[in-house]
């Protein structure tokens, strides 16, 4: 697989891990074209693994962060917009974008941007005029397992919008008829 056909793959799936065990499609696995067993360094094709998942990690339509327990996971940015309206229920450090580094020493570092710095203005922007509803659609499959339980549900932390304000439930439920 290449990186085209890997950006398809994030595309169609909306979140990936990149690696880890989990409840989401695996993208080394995706461009191995078959599961791999142990760590995907060893693996016969890692060298196109690793020069695809770096062509991906680039991509302006690719948020790379943690929003899968922790794990490296991919979001393709067709879904920011429901996830930036719904960014109340989830664990800050579940939006902060991870930007990886390779030194010249062959030392890998992370480097962190905290949500919503990273968020384009136009993705900001395409939330506001998300209803919950409508996000809660486009993320149902992730809602129940990665939201933040104690905001989840009714109350003010639920009906505030994607910079924390209180929305009017009322003027939300006629904007989405």
């Amino acid at each position: 697989m290449n990186a085209d056909a890997a950006l398809a793959f994030v595309r169609q799936h909306g979140i990936v891990l990149v690696s880890a065990k989990g409840p989401a499609a695996r993208l080394t696995e995706a461009i191995a074209g078959e599961p791999i067993k142990g760590s995907w360094w060893a693996h016969a094709k890692s060298h196109q693994i690793f020069a695809v998942l770096q062509k991906l990690e680039d991509s302006p339509e690719i948020l790379v962060c943690r929003f899968i327990a922790g794990r490296v996971t991919f979001v393709h940015r067709r879904l920011w917009p429901a996830i930036v309206r719904l960014a109340n229920r989830f664990h800050p450090e579940q939006l902060a974008r991870i930007r990886q580094e390779h030194t010249a020493s062959g030392k890998h570092v992370s480097h962190l941007t905290a949500y919503p710095e990273w968020v384009p203005a136009e993705i900001l922007e395409e939330a506001k005029h998300l209803t919950t509803a409508e996000a809660e659609a486009l993320l149902t499959r992730w809602l129940g397992r990665f939201a933040q339980p104690a905001v989840q549900g009714s109350g003010a932390a639920a009906d505030a919008d994607h910079s924390g304000r209180p929305v009017d439930a009322k003027a939300e439920r006629h904007a989405g008829s």
